[in-house]
């Protein structure tokens, strides 16, 4: 199991930008992909983004698509969500989570083994 840490979550307005990063507590070998999902008040968690260890590969929820941008830096140990375009309905805690289950791509809560605590992101009207 790896722990995963988020940390950039805070309040912004409606348009504005935030990057949001997740660092793991070792390296990661190259079966090891990671992404964001995230889970607003009363609602399901919802995935947003996912990315495979080169960094080259990666797939975006259609609500999130050309205004989130996913990239990792494996030297770090360390993948990033940034966002832009901001709406109000991104309102939600993010998760960072990694896994090494063969299979592309990997949308679902379930098909990944380690999950961070989360990350508060506020978007204002």
């Amino acid at each position: 199991q790896v722990q995963l840490t988020e940390s950039g979550g805070g309040l912004v307005p409606a348009g504005g930008s935030l990057r949001l990063s997740c660092a793991a507590s070792r390296r990661t070998f190259s079966s090891y992909y990671m992404g964001w999902f995230r889970q607003a008040p009363g609602k399901e968690r919802e995935f947003v983004a996912t990315i495979r260890w080169s960094g080259t590969t990666t797939y975006y929820a259609d609500s999130v698509k050309g205004r989130f941008t996913i990239s990792r830096d494996n030297a770090k140990n360390t993948v990033y969500l940034q966002m832009n375009s901001l709406k109000a309905e991104d309102t939600a805690v993010y998760y960072c989570a990694g896994g090494s289950i063969t299979g592309w791509p990997r949308s679902r809560s379930y098909e990944y083994d380690d999950w961070g605590q989360g990350t508060q992101v506020t978007v204002s009207s």
